[in-house]
């Protein structure tokens, strides 16, 4: 089982990356918000990957971090109605941190509005996942830890990434809309900025 792959990128593309490690290229299925986060052809990546078999083949799913990984995988292995392509298209459409707080909250209606998911598979997916997201606090010295019924912490990064996202959704933005310019945000900020922060630069101010 492939689980992850460091190598040189080769290829990029909204929805495939292509990594060559030890002389051999990986295809690798991806998410809007991994590829926004590629560096340039030939530059060095890691992915977190899933490897899915079927009768007429495999595929490798990668995210940027082991966290959005296993969600993917829970999504497609709790939830009915949810396959690999659908959960592709869910952490396209909404960044984990924006993801787990809809799934928090019972928002059906938000949820829905991902590709492929209407109202009766979001509500399945807050019924099978909700519960079973745990949100633990990261200290400055130490890094995350631990798990809640095997779905991944949120940190206090996520969750000011999580709180900006809502603000611009107050202000009028889109759930979608509002989560990727968080996400540019974050790329011009860090991971580290304040809720404060990255609405400011959201907004362009």
């Amino acid at each position: 089982m492939i689980v992850s792959l460091n190598g040189k990128l080769i290829e990029a593309g909204i929805f495939r990356a292509v990594i060559e490690c030890a002389g051999v290229g990986y295809e690798v299925n991806i998410p809007v918000s991994t590829a926004e986060k590629l560096p340039d052809i030939g530059g060095n990546v890691r992915l977190f990957t899933l490897q899915t078999f079927r009768e007429d083949g495999q595929s490798l799913y990668g995210f940027s971090t082991a966290e959005e990984r296993d969600f993917f995988k829970l999504l497609v292995e709790k939830v009915s109605g949810i396959g690999p392509g659908t959960a592709l298209k869910i952490f396209s459409r909404l960044s984990l941190p924006v993801l787990q707080t809809a799934i928090q909250n019972s928002d059906i209606a938000q949820l829905s509005q991902c590709p492929g998911i209407g109202k009766k598979t979001a509500e399945r997916l807050v019924v099978e996942l909700r519960d079973k997201i745990g949100v633990v606090k990261k200290s400055a010295a130490s890094p995350v830890s631990g798990e809640l019924a095997g779905i991944p912490a949120a940190s206090e990064a996520p969750s000011a990434q999580a709180d900006a996202v809502a603000a611009l959704a107050a202000l009028g933005f889109k759930l979608d809309q509002a989560d990727k310019a968080v996400r540019q945000a974050i790329q011009k900020c860090g991971a580290s900025a304040s809720t404060e922060t990255l609405v400011r630069v959201a907004l362009g101010n």
